[in-house]
Formats: structure tokens, sequence, C-alpha cells
């Protein structure tokens, strides 16, 4: 199958060193300031039992990982990966500052080439990284891979509306982002990059289709903002 984001990994690994710093404040404004919303709604739809087995991926400054560590309880495992140690640094502060170092474990690892056994994992996040990885269709294989029979994956992207006037809209905004990001104080190419990554991702119905070919059952698929972004949660068959 096509890769599914044709920019060399290495030089994404380098872009996100680089805005690691405002990636929490450029997330919220490239998601309209409405991606703390949308984490609740993939929270209500994702079952995360106490003392569940969990996995975070592209766990950037750990958001999503912290949410799973709560859930799981002190009985739990939790482990946030990413392949970006700037991004990770981050996350290890709030891990501290939240005083969770016995709940999370976080590893520097490759999505497409998780270091876990077959079988791992109750339960496999992704928040705003898929459409970052190289190889979309292999990261969904690894996820069924380490996710134990009857384990769910949840994914939280950002996605294309299927509205014309809303498509509109939304193109129209997406390319004014990177000059709101300059006038943050970020690199105007930089940001481009995530723009260009928001607008080529595939939409939400190919993204529920390649989890089904991955292996996964009972998808279902939340638009979120008028399409703007989707949650798509998924089963590995048993």
């Amino acid at each position: 199958m096509p890769l599914t984001n044709q920019h060399p990994e290495e030089e994404v690994n380098q872009l996100f060193s680089r805005v690691a710093g405002k990636y929490d404040l450029m997330n919220n404004v490239i998601s309209l300031g409405t991606q703390r919303a949308w984490r609740k709604v993939f929270f209500t739809q994702l079952d995360v039992a106490g003392g569940a087995d969990c996995l975070d991926l592209c766990c950037g400054t750990g958001d999503l990982t912290i949410e799973l560590a709560k859930r799981a309880g002190r009985t739990g495992r939790v482990i946030g990966l990413d392949f970006n140690q700037a991004m990770l640094d981050l996350a290890e502060k709030k891990v501290r500052d939240l005083d969770l170092q016995k709940d999370i474990e976080l590893v520097q690892a490759d999505a497409m080439h998780l270091p876990f056994a077959d079988n791992s994992f109750d339960v496999v996040t992704i928040g705003f990284g898929l459409r970052n990885v190289p190889d979309a269709n292999q990261v969904l294989a690894e996820v069924t891979r380490v996710l134990k029979p009857g384990g769910v994956f949840g994914c939280l992207e950002m996605s294309q509306p299927n509205n014309p006037l809303v498509r509109v809209g939304w193109k129209g905004y997406f390319k004014l982002f990177p000059l709101m990001a300059k006038a943050f104080g970020g690199n105007y190419r930089d940001y481009r990059y995530l723009q260009q990554t928001s607008r080529a991702f595939v939409s939400a119905e190919k993204l529920k289709q390649m989890m089904e070919e991955a292996g996964m059952s009972s998808v279902t698929v939340t638009k979120l903002n008028f399409g703007a972004g989707a949650i798509h949660i998924g089963q590995k068959k048993r």
C-alpha cells in the first residue's frame, strides 16, 4: 500500500523537536480551540476499565497518556510512546508535576515497529498522531498485533468535512493557519507541514476501512465539528 505521509521520517522528527515547546498551544489553534472538548468525547466513548493495560501511541506531550492513567488507576499499566525525545521530555515534566511517575512509563520508539509482545494491551490509543507517521496501515497492523483479543483501539484525528460549504471554510482556515502560527512565534514552514498533513490525511470513511483491513471489528466513527475531526473506536477480533 502507498505511504500515508510522504515526508521523510527524520525530517518529521526534527520538525517536532523544533515545535515541541509550542505544540500544545498550536494543537489547540489548529482544532479551533476544540481539541480539549474532543478529548472529553473521545474518553466517553473509549471503555478504559480500572486495572487495564494501556498504550498511548504518538503520545506527544502526554495529555491522552495522563487521562488513560487516571482511568486505569493505580492497578493499571500505562505506557506513552513517541519517537521524538523533545515531546517525551515535555510529557515527563507533566507526569512529574502530577506525581504520576509510578503510573506512567514513557518510551521512545517507532509506532510502526512496536517493542512489545503480541496480545499485550487492553487499550491502545493515538491522538493527532496517525497522520504524521509514514505508513498508517503499518501502525494499525502493529496496534492489532499488540492488542489482546477483544482489546479496544481508539483514534482521535483531524478529518475532512463532508459538507461542501464547511469544507470550503475549513480549507480557507488551513491556508491561514501557518500565518497564525507565525504570529505566535512559530516557524511558518513547520506549521505549514501540520496544515498539509491535516488536509491530506485519509477520510474518516477510509480510516474505518483501514482499521477493518488491519483486523479490527465493530468500528464506529464519530465526526466532530461537522467532520473537521473524527473519533474511531475499534475492537480486535476475539
